[in-house]
């Protein structure tokens, strides 16, 4: 596994985090409040959640998680400040995974 995966994977995870926070505090000033609109705040937040899922995909995909891992990664892009947990401890285990050197084929 490559580290520009991983890197593409940690860079979405906290932008689309900080979007959801964003969208989040919009929420409550627009219901509590009455202030302002969220159109564009939710838009951004989930054209960057569809980039962020793209991301986890391609980043589960070639770690060969399984698909409970990867709910629960895809998950926490939903929950926020839960991104926040996750990705550190995602990121350590793909760093691990893209640090170990290539198996060579077997020869026969």
């Amino acid at each position: 596994m490559k580290q520009n995966v991983l890197t593409r994977y940690r860079v979405m995870a906290y932008v689309t985090a900080v979007w959801l926070l964003v969208f989040t505090v919009a929420i409550i000033a627009k219901y509590a409040f009455g202030t302002g609109d969220t159109m564009v705040i939710s838009q951004i937040h989930g054209v960057l959640f569809i980039v962020y899922v793209i991301f986890a995909f391609d980043l589960g995909s070639k770690a060969k998680w399984p698909f409970g891992k990867l709910l629960w990664v895809l998950a926490a892009g939903c929950i926020p400040f839960a991104s926040f947990f996750v990705e550190p401890k995602v990121s350590r285990e793909a760093r691990a995974l893209a640090t170990k050197p290539a198996k060579e084929p077997a020869q026969a």
